[in-house]
């Protein structure tokens, strides 16, 4: 079995749900994308689960070093959900109080790190600089 066909089952029988190794997707089925493909389309999918999946060997993953990515359906996706100003406005306030120091309530261009808990100045007892410092607007 060549490394390209290791993983193809589109039967399911092996895994479970159709699979395609890394290059056989777009020929066998090409019908399918994946959610970073769906998304670049301004689509998302239309189901929680997926319809296929891809498999392919990396590095990077941690067990048996086997990766996998879900496949949707192209004809059943759904257009994206366009952001609301509501919508906006709540992720703006969010990601500000990610970025805001519960020991000095001084705002940063960074997210404070949850190892931490608070700022890294405050957490080692110094103060902030100011190129940390989001510009007061």
């Amino acid at each position: 079995m060549t490394a390209n066909t290791r993983f193809l089952d589109t039967t399911g029988g092996r895994y479970g749900m159709p699979t395609y190794s890394w290059g056989y997707a777009w020929v066998s089925a090409p019908g399918l994308a994946t959610r970073k493909q769906l998304d670049a389309m301004g689509l998302r999918p239309a189901t929680s689960h997926a319809d296929a999946q891809l498999m392919w060997r990396s590095r990077r993953a941690k067990k048996g070093r086997v990766r996998t990515a879900a496949l949707y359906r192209i004809d059943q996706a759904r257009p994206k959900q366009e952001f609301t100003p509501a919508r906006r406005k709540a992720l703006e306030a969010a990601m500000r109080a990610r970025r805001t120091c519960p020991t000095c309530r001084q705002v940063f261009v960074y997210v404070i790190p949850t190892s931490l808990g608070q700022c890294p100045a405050c957490h080692e007892g110094g103060t902030p600089q100011a190129w940390e410092l989001e510009a007061a607007a």
